[in-house]
């Protein structure tokens, strides 16, 4: 996996993350069981996707470089 640029130092909240449109999975059940993402689009953390639990979308957000998102939704298949 490509590890995150240095800068980086925690997890941040996922209403913190301005600019991030979030999109939710297409596999999606209506209980809420899935993840959602957003392509941070400008500042600091440009390039990153941002994943977040759909259930508690002011918590946390985990940063992904995309080659590791790609990387790990591939092994999932």
């Amino acid at each position: 996996m490509t590890a995150l640029p240095r800068h980086v130092s925690s997890v941040p909240s996922s209403t913190s993350l301005r600019g991030a449109h979030w999109r939710r999975s297409s596999r999606s059940t209506g209980a809420n069981n899935c993840v959602e993402t957003a392509p941070l689009p400008s500042g600091p953390l440009t390039g990153l996707l941002a994943v977040r639990d759909s259930k508690r979308t002011a918590g946390p957000a985990l940063l992904f470089t995309p080659s590791a998102w790609t990387g790990f939704v591939n092994s999932l298949r």
